[in-house]
């Protein structure tokens, strides 16, 4: 494993490292908005149309301890390999679904699909590339995917434009046999057995998830629980964001376009936060991009007009973009040599369970008290993560 910078590029392993997650992210990105309509289509209800979607964060969070396993058998390539033909057959059961069942089995699937991808190429960064470049790789990484899910829903349209709803499904089955294809090309990483790190316990049995979970368990309940944080504000922050623009009476094409120019602002961030991380420290990113979001969410209830509110979202955009890689580059960080995979995996449903229960908890808030109340009870969630990274969050000099 290369120990200095000035011997380490990202640029030399840039097509293995982020290739097949940013194809993956376009195959993800060109079916996110069909999903609803086709369940719809095909006789399903609101409500459960809405359920058929969040099947691929429920199928992201189910996969991550099997896709640890997995990884760990078999190696990031053929792992990669498995997840694009598992991911491809659920695109087929959406494409070619008779009923809404059918449609529900298919995300599941692409769901799985996506815990294998991330966990992989997580893992691998974390193992190729110098901590001194860690944060801006593992941003990197998160800014890639960011990039597929921006760029899918309009290659989507296109194709759409010509074939219908199957149009965003076509180029989801393209973006992810390509996806599959560049990972079968790319050569295992042989995994060699790593010096004793200083943060490391001492050998012991042959890792294993009991064993790791135990071993590690005050990093997952400190730094663990703060990323739990961190999701759910991130998860919160996709559904706040129309529900608040309907609630002051922002029409649909309006908010659409605040959404855009606030993922934009976030997905231009990525490289500027890993390299401050990498050169300053993990809390020079971790507390300002909690602060900024969590105060924002505070104010949003105090929003009445189209100008504060689009005001307080790009503020709200640019505490999220600064964030990018922080969970990856924290996981890495604290990750042992041995066990890293399962390690991670773990590291992995955390924060996946901080992102299913986020908005399960702003829906509860807002039926029992006021949707501000619960925008506001999601805004103190990022205070009490800056708390937790300011606490237990390694210094500089602790690396």
């Amino acid at each position: 494993m290369p120990t200095h910078n000035t011997e380490f590029s990202l640029r030399k392993i840039a097509v293995a490292a982020f290739g097949p997650s940013l194809l993956f992210g376009i195959g993800e990105g060109a079916i996110y908005p069909i999903i609803a309509l086709t369940a719809r289509e095909l006789g399903a209800s609101v409500a459960l149309s809405g359920l058929i979607v969040a099947l691929i964060g429920i199928g992201s969070l189910l996969n991550n301890i099997p896709a640890a396993l997995f990884i760990a058998r078999f190696g990031e390539r053929l792992a990669m390999v498995g997840a694009s033909l598992l991911s491809l057959i659920g695109l087929l059961l959406c494409l070619l679904a008779p009923h809404a069942l059918v449609l529900a089995l298919g995300v599941l699937l692409i769901g799985m699909s996506n815990s294998v991808f991330l966990l992989a190429r997580q893992t691998y960064l974390t193992e190729v590339v110098p901590i001194g470049m860690r944060a801006r790789a593992l941003s990197t990484l998160g800014g890639v995917t960011r990039i597929g899910l921006f760029v899918g829903p309009f290659l989507g349209a296109g194709v759409m434009h010509f074939t219908g709803l199957s149009g965003g499904y076509l180029v989801a089955l393209a973006a992810v046999a390509a996806a599959g294809a560049l990972a079968f090309t790319i050569p295992d990483f042989e995994h060699k057995p790593a010096a004793q790190a200083p943060g490391d316990k001492p050998a012991g049995p042959k890792p294993n998830l009991r064993n790791i979970a135990r071993r590690h368990a005050r990093t997952y309940l400190t730094l663990g629980l703060g990323c739990v944080c961190v999701m759910a504000i991130r998860s919160c922050r996709q559904v706040i964001i129309p529900l608040w623009a309907a609630h002051i009476g922002v029409d649909a094409t309006t908010t659409a376009v605040v959404y855009g120019l606030m993922g934009a602002i976030d997905m231009l961030l990525f490289y500027p936060a890993g390299k401050v991380m990498d050169k300053k420290g993990r809390l020079w990113v971790a507390l300002p991009s909690m602060i900024i979001m969590g105060s924002m969410l505070l104010i949003m209830p105090f929003t009445t007009s189209l100008s504060a509110f689009i005001v307080v979202s790009m503020i709200l955009g640019f505490g999220n973009g600064i964030g990018s890689g922080l969970i990856m580059t924290i996981g890495a960080d604290a990750s042992p040599s041995e066990g890293r995979r399962q390690f991670l995996g773990l590291w992995r449903l955390l924060s996946d369970i901080g992102g299913s229960t986020g908005p399960l908890m702003l829906s509860g808030i807002t039926a029992l008290v006021s949707l501000g109340a619960g925008v506001a009870m999601v805004g103190g969630l990022g205070f009490a993560a800056a708390w937790v990274f300011w606490r237990w969050l390694p210094r500089p000099q602790q690396h």
